[in-house]
């Protein structure tokens, strides 16, 4: 998310308005609802995630317990216990 001066962007009656409630703070303005996007629609991270939790699903398959699992996936053991029931 970039910034952006608001007197680049909105006209000063606007501006002036807005400084009475928020005078030289940091305002974030969200996205339209129809605009929004699902999260990790932008990166891979929701890939990487399914494709960990596969294999933490087969490693427990394999006999691996879920202490270990939670220690080689740096998770916490009700995490792995929810990807285990999740999957």
């Amino acid at each position: 998310m970039g910034y952006r001066k608001a007197e680049q962007v909105l006209p000063l009656e606007l501006i002036e308005l807005i400084q009475n409630y928020v005078d030289g703070e940091c305002l974030y303005i969200p996205r339209k609802t129809e605009e929004r996007r699902s999260w990790g629609t932008q990166t891979t991270i929701r890939k990487e995630l399914k494709e960990r939790n596969t294999q933490i699903v087969s490693d427990h398959e394999n006999g691996v317990c879920v202490k270990e699992l939670a220690v080689k996936y740096y998770l916490s053991v009700k995490s792995i216990q929810r990807i285990l029931r999740e999957n």
